[in-house]
């Protein structure tokens, strides 16, 4: 078995957390109560639970940009990536970063974009060619 994560936040609604990873972003929904849901989230689970989200900043200094912080994120490959970008596009999602490409031509080359689930939790989808990117130097 592969390692996978688990992670628990607080959303201030579960009506607008299902249509937003559910709908939006097409993930799977799992098991839920009415205090909670549970998400496949790119292969990885997430349990949505209701109350107050997280305190985040624009803190995380990222060559030229500084990005949300702390903030959930996901790894693809670049189809996938690129077919999840033009989809958020397509859907008129507001974009604290818009889909890039971040350190071209240099190891760790990669594709991200940022943006914010309807409780503003951020969240990083980043995209790389081949996971030998991933922890190059």
């Amino acid at each position: 078995m592969r390692s996978l994560f688990h992670l628990a936040y607080h959303v201030r609604d579960l009506d607008d957390a299902r249509a937003f990873y559910g709908g939006v972003l097409g993930c799977e929904e799992g098991r839920s109560t009415d205090t909670w849901v549970d998400f496949d989230f790119f292969g990885h689970q997430i349990s949505l639970h209701l109350g107050e989200p997280f305190k985040t900043g624009n803190t995380g200094k990222v060559g030229d940009h500084l990005v949300p912080m702390p903030h959930l994120g996901v790894i693809l490959r670049m189809p996938e990536w690129r077919a999840l970008a033009d989809r958020l596009e397509a859907q008129g999602i507001e974009f604290v970063l818009k889909p890039s490409i971040r350190f071209a031509g240099q190891p760790g080359e990669q594709a991200t974009m940022f943006f914010l689930d309807p409780s503003g939790n951020p969240i990083e989808i980043k995209g790389f060619a081949s996971t030998d990117g991933i922890f190059a130097t």
